[in-house]
């Protein structure tokens, strides 16, 4: 396997939970509390969603691209 096709692959994932994140933003389940001069937003939903995709991805990619 070369490390360009792996580098392009990476990228194409990368860009894809970018877009993901910018356009969904908040699922249901994410932790965020709102305070006076406090924030915290813990994305729960969202990183289990975004590790079920990727282990997907990394499966089909190493069954496919040996």
């Amino acid at each position: 396997m070369e490390f360009g096709k792996i580098f392009i692959f990476l990228g194409i994932v990368l860009i894809i939970i970018g877009l993901f994140i910018t356009f969904v933003g908040k699922l249901p389940g994410d932790i965020y509390i709102k305070k006076d001069n406090f924030t915290f937003y813990f994305p729960i939903t969202t990183s289990i969603l975004i590790s079920i995709v990727l282990s997907l991805l990394f499966y089909f990619f190493s069954r496919f691209f040996r």
